[in-house]
């Protein structure tokens, strides 16, 4: 897991793993009760990704742009994510 700040520094260090390949980002924003409210996150990794997709580095894509929003899911495809997690939504709340 990489903090966005963290993303800079590590991806020139991908060219070294001739094995690895990114093929996307993947962000999980605080829980809420309002959707809206992870708007920002989703637009930020959306960001992200456009950002390093321009450097050309082999083993990177970020074709791939998994946001986590459970009762949200409409505003991360609106937002640009490709992916969605609806495990709370079809199997409910986790058990402490």
């Amino acid at each position: 897991m990489l903090l966005p700040y963290e993303l800079d520094g590590a991806m020139p260090g991908l060219r070294a793993l001739p094995h690895a390949a990114v093929k996307g980002l993947m962000a999980i924003p605080s829980p809420t009760s309002y959707p809206e409210q992870a708007r920002l996150y989703s637009r930020r990794l959306r960001e992200l990704a456009l950002r390093h997709a321009r450097q050309p580095i082999s083993a990177v894509s970020l074709e791939a742009l998994s946001m986590d929003m459970p009762n949200g899911s409409h505003v991360a495809v609106e937002e640009g994510a490709t992916m969605v997690r609806v495990g709370t939504a079809i199997f409910g709340a986790r058990c402490a």
